[in-house]
């Protein structure tokens, strides 16, 4: 059976993989416009290899493509120790082709000039593109490297979390940054990993436009003629045992697009005012009639 999962994962990584390098190198290569042109210039410290970059690139003027090549490597290099070559390998990629990328467009981003009074802007620009650039590295199954791997690490090792440990992880390196650059670029910087953070989501799960009801009722029967009959929708039900006390009851499961939830939900409270349920975002619906 292990063999058989490994096969799916082998196929998985050997799909379309000439599209997925092509989609890693754009995104990379767009990720360093956006170090360059908002991120290096404003002094925005949002925490990853990036954020040291800029902090270093201040104080110590060291070249900001160099900077994040040595800590990428060195992320790099304790993933081949502590991960295995396999976990690694979706890493190497990011580790030479980003700092090659973010020397380069330094060059171009020279010759171009922005307005940066507008600070909130340039983060909502930063946290829009580089989220949307992140999204798409995460959804081909690469890695942009970096320091995520020492969180990977924590995680294998010591049971920590990998969001916990990022966010620690993060958060010094802001908090750093704030020394040097104001305890405003400090806020400013939270806004940005978030509006970053957000638009990663948006690219792996997409918007969603169904819901998925798991509705518990005594009047099953009723909500099925009317889910089915009425609003002609398909509905799923399966059996359940509570924990407490320890009932038999019918679960009905059914998936609608969300211009429908407004029917839905006022319907079956109609149908049963004791009705219960839970509503969660659908993302991907595949199958069904």
């Amino acid at each position: 059976m292990d063999n058989f999962f490994e096969n799916i994962l082998e196929k998985i990584r050997k799909r379309s993989l000439g599209k997925r390098i092509i989609i890693l190198i754009l995104s990379l290569l767009v990720l360093s416009f956006v170090y360059n042109l908002l991120l290096l210039p404003t002094g925005l410290v949002a925490g990853g290899v990036n954020g040291i970059a800029v902090i270093t690139n201040y104080v110590y003027d060291i070249d900001s493509s160099l900077m994040i090549f040595l800590v990428s490597l060195s992320c790099l290099f304790f993933s081949a120790m502590y991960l295995g070559k396999e976990r690694t390998l979706g890493s190497v990629l990011a580790t030479f082709i980003y700092p090659l990328f973010v020397k380069l467009t330094s060059l171009i981003t020279q010759n171009i000039t922005l307005n940066y009074n507008d600070t909130f802007l340039m983060i909502i620009f930063a946290g829009v593109i580089g989220g949307l650039a992140n999204g798409f590295i995460y959804k081909t199954g690469f890695s942009n490297g970096g320091l995520p791997i020492i969180s990977q690490i924590l995680e294998k090792y010591f049971k920590i979390p990998v969001t916990k440990s990022g966010m620690v992880i993060n958060a010094i390196i802001i908090m750093i940054g704030s020394i040097f650059f104001s305890w405003s670029m400090m806020m400013y910087a939270i806004i940005l990993v978030f509006i970053n953070n957000l638009m990663i989501d948006k690219v792996l799960l997409g918007i969603s436009k169904n819901k998925a009801f798991y509705i518990v009722t005594k009047k099953d029967k009723e909500i099925r003629e009317y889910i089915v009959n009425k609003l002609h929708h398909t509905i799923t039900s399966f059996n359940v045992k509570g924990a407490f006390m320890k009932e038999k009851r019918n679960v009905l499961l059914l998936v609608v697009p969300t211009r429908d939830y407004y029917k839905v939900t006022e319907g079956i409270k109609l149908i049963d005012p004791e009705v219960f349920f839970v509503v969660e975002d659908a993302y991907e619906v595949q199958g069904g009639k």
